[in-house]
């Protein structure tokens, strides 16, 4: 099985993060697999060092002939049985495979479709994403869901003089692009009712400058720290005693995944990821989006009860175990590669 993945993302972002882990997990598991990403090079090394050499390329506009070019050289000379493009612009820059290989999209929000016109299959990593593809007329029968998996390793406490907060301070942890959809606003709003609490903020984006201000405004700041993007934010869950997602729009949810591996109890807004893994009071505790009142009650809920938080992180990592780890995933991608691969390509339209 010869498989080639094309990542056409950004900087930073849980999908990019996401195709850096299942990379590397499918080189461990044996997968012959062939990557071509946009140029980064912080994504590169990550790749090397876990042993996985990459061919970067422009992913441009639409006058980007140089990585049409490069792609098709890149196909001739590996012969991958599937390709996997990740984001809606490595879709586009796919040439139609005319039955030399299947053409897969992997999606983590509901993206347009008309760029995965070539494309044979999709994936989306939500039952919910796979329900809108059927319902923009993608065949049923080649839409399939495939869940990511988070890292569980072990990792030592981030040294909380380092990042300036007392060592017996209360620590929530939020994570993610600094954004409208995350909802940060709500989180720091949310800190004036939980006055012995410390917040770690882990993300960059355009709202940062609005939201250290919004923090200021409010007389938080002095208990909220900005501690930018994080690649392995480890030591940060294994640092906190709490971790929040208060995201207006998730598709997923890969913060609550990695809670749940890291055995921290956690509380989310009700959007559509968060909602569909999370069993209230089971398994994390489900607020309503954009209350700023119930986000702190939530979060004052489980800090004052450890019976609750120990019940929360004993069934979501039994959750986490069961459907999220590496090596379940790893598995259903590579039983999925062997199906598409062993099954006569149709070519893929949006009706």
């Amino acid at each position: 099985m010869r498989v080639m993945q094309c990542m056409a993302g950004a900087k930073h972002g849980g999908a990019e993060a996401f195709f850096t882990r299942m990379v590397l997990a499918l080189h461990r598991a044996g997968l012959d697999q062939r990557v071509v990403l946009r140029r980064d090079p912080a994504r590169e090394k990550l790749l090397a060092d876990g042993g996985v050499a990459a061919l970067p390329l422009a992913f441009g506009g639409k006058l980007d002939f140089s990585t049409r070019r490069g792609l098709r050289r890149e196909l001739a000379r590996f012969k991958p049985d599937v390709v996997l493009s990740w984001m809606s612009r490595a879709a586009d820059f796919c040439p139609k495979p005319m039955g030399q290989f299947i053409h897969c999209g992997r999606l983590g929000g509901y993206y347009d479709l008309k760029y995965y016109r070539t494309c044979d299959h999709l994936i989306g990593n939500t039952e919910g994403i796979v329900s809108y593809l059927i319902e923009q007329g993608w065949p049923a029968e080649r839409a399939h869901y495939l869940p990511n998996f988070v890292s569980a390793a072990a990792a030592a406490p981030a040294e909380r003089r380092a990042l300036s907060t007392p060592a017996d301070a209360t620590v929530v942890l939020a994570l993610g692009r600094l954004h409208q959809n995350k909802a940060f606003d709500v989180l720091i709003q949310a800190m004036r009712r939980l006055p012995d609490v410390y917040l770690w903020l882990a993300g960059e984006g355009p709202l940062e400058a609005e939201l250290r201000q919004q923090a200021v405004h409010l007389g938080v700041a002095p208990r909220i720290r900005f501690l930018g993007w994080h690649e392995d934010p480890g030591a940060l869950y294994a640092g906190a005693d709490l971790v929040v997602c208060p995201s207006r729009i998730e598709p997923l949810g890969n913060v609550v995944l990695e809670a749940w591996a890291r055995r921290k109890p956690i509380v989310a807004a009700a959007a559509d990821g968060p909602k569909s893994l999370i069993r209230d009071g089971e398994n994390g505790l489900l607020v309503p989006v954009d209350d700023v009142d119930a986000l702190a009650t939530g979060i004052n809920r489980v800090l004052s009860n450890r019976d609750l938080a120990l019940t929360l992180t004993q069934a979501a990592h039994a959750d986490f175990l069961a459907d999220y780890s590496e090596p379940v995933v790893v598995q259903r991608y590579l039983e999925f590669f062997d199906k598409v691969a062993n099954a006569r390509a149709i070519p893929g339209s949006v009706t």
